[in-house]
């Protein structure tokens, strides 16, 4: 699995992985029941510490989104991508949106501007599923 992570930004570590796993899941690039990286394993890819990649691991796990168990590891769930959200899910993600929203107006992009993004990177996801 190949991540690329800001190491200068300003968002953590553990959470640039978690966004790029979901990014995967989303973009096809890793489907349901795909095997990750084992934590130790992930941390040498990424010259990081291996706590860092448990912490994104086990946020990933919380939310649903990967499963984690001593014989087969970490591995997307099944049903990762497809059928309805659950109601917490969707309300966390509606948490998440809301700031990345607020962001774009206080730096002034124009709200067309935001609608043509959001709709570019969601036929992005479109694209990517149907080539899959």
């Amino acid at each position: 699995m190949h991540l690329v992570l800001d190491l200068d930004s300003e968002v953590p570590i553990y959470q640039q992985i978690r966004d790029r796993v979901v990014e995967a899941i989303a973009e096809g690039r890793l489907a349901g029941g795909a095997s990750l990286p084992s934590t130790r394993q992930l941390a040498v890819d990424l010259a990081i510490n291996f706590h860092t990649v448990n912490k994104a691991y086990d946020l990933l796990r919380r939310e649903g989104i990967i499963r984690i168990n001593r014989k087969s590891g970490a591995v997307v769930r099944p049903d990762a991508g497809q059928g309805p959200a659950d109601v917490e899910g969707a309300a966390h993600w509606e948490r998440r949106a809301r700031t990345l929203l607020a962001e774009a107006v206080v730096r002034g992009i124009p709200r067309h501007e935001v609608v043509d993004r959001v709709r570019a990177v969601l036929d992005g996801f479109e694209a990517a599923e149907e080539a899959g």
